[in-house]
């Protein structure tokens, strides 16, 4: 027990990953190698058969533990009568896309009041989604020229919606 204990242990814990269970099915393990020497194939490593009896012990509680489970599709039957589960949808949010439709209002009213110059780059790159170099094509402008004007355009931006997207 002493030689494979915490390598019996931790072969265990990856599959149950209950560190009292583990405990006990190494436990067990260990019981049902001592009470099942006689049966044991010296042809065959120890190793290799203490392994397997922790494997089909740890299987056995595994499968015992899914027998538990009760299913939320169907109705669980006690002595009394029958029930189900209700589980909340705690991922709906019924209200995402109106405070979405609104985010977008608002930005795009901001945008609208941004100088014409810096309204066109954001568009184009946030909008259409435009490269830099694509904007510089069609805008007739030197690279640096649309980065700077995106930077303005995002500042500007940001201190005018900062304390209005708060609240949505």
């Amino acid at each position: 027990m002493k030689k494979y204990h915490d390598a019996i242990f931790n072969f265990i814990y990856r599959m149950v990953h209950d560190r009292e269970q583990v405990e006990d099915l190494t436990q067990e393990a260990f019981i049902k190698a001592f009470s099942s020497l006689k049966s044991f194939n010296e042809e065959y490593a120890f190793s290799t058969w203490l392994y397997k009896i922790a494997t089909n012990n740890s299987i056995d509680y595994i499968r015992k533990r899914k027998l538990q489970m009760y299913s939320i599709d169907k109705p669980v039957e006690s002595k009394d009568s029958d029930f189900s589960f209700e589980l909340p949808d705690e991922t709906y949010e019924p209200d995402r896309e109106i405070i979405s439709d609104q985010r977008a209002v608002l930005l795009n009213q901001a945008i609208s009041r941004l100088p014409e110059k810096y309204q066109q780059v954001i568009r184009l790159r946030h909008q259409e989604e435009r490269s830099y170099e694509e904007i510089a094509k069609m805008l007739r402008l030197p690279i640096g020229t649309v980065k700077a004007h995106i930077f303005r355009a995002r500042e500007l931006l940001y201190k005018q919606l900062r304390h209005q997207i708060r609240h949505y």
